[in-house]
């Protein structure tokens, strides 16, 4: 096969790979939507994550049926713990919505949609919680009683 001819049915293979890559399946902004979404409320996230894990640290100790001592010790190790959680699954956040950007853009004209890359963003109960049609606003994820 000649040169010309491979490089043909390359192009052919690459337009019918176009064509039926995208099927119509859901809403298309929604990929794009939830990238800004997770890439401005990530570092909110981080921001609110000592509230967060106070209110984590207090639902342990109110629901958890542990010795008084055990209860004082869990306090600041907890605390720490559930901070630092805070920051890493913030920062995590940020990052899916960075790898969720290009996607976002390129099924923008089209009818379809990927799966959340971080769930817990999706799921989780915030300290503020508005979805509105441009924007998801969810800062101050409680990432300790997300289901994963």
């Amino acid at each position: 096969m000649s040169p010309n001819a491979r490089r043909l049915c390359a192009w052919c293979a690459v337009v019918a790979l176009l064509v039926t890559a995208a099927n119509p399946a859901a809403a298309s902004p929604e990929t794009l939507k939830r990238s800004v979404s997770n890439i401005i409320g990530g570092p909110f996230d981080i921001l609110f994550s000592p509230v967060t894990a106070a209110h984590g640290v207090y639902r342990n100790l109110r629901d958890v049926d542990d010795s008084l001592g055990v209860r004082i010790a869990y306090t600041v190790p907890g605390f720490v713990w559930n901070t630092g959680m805070g920051i890493g699954t913030g920062a995590i956040r940020v990052f899916a919505g960075v790898l969720e950007m290009i996607p976002g853009i390129i099924l923008l004209p089209f009818r379809t949609d990927i799966d959340p890359i971080f769930a817990p963003g999706e799921k989780g109960n915030a300290l503020i919680d508005y979805d509105t049609p441009p924007l998801n606003i969810k800062w101050g994820i409680y990432y300790m009683d997300t289901p994963m």
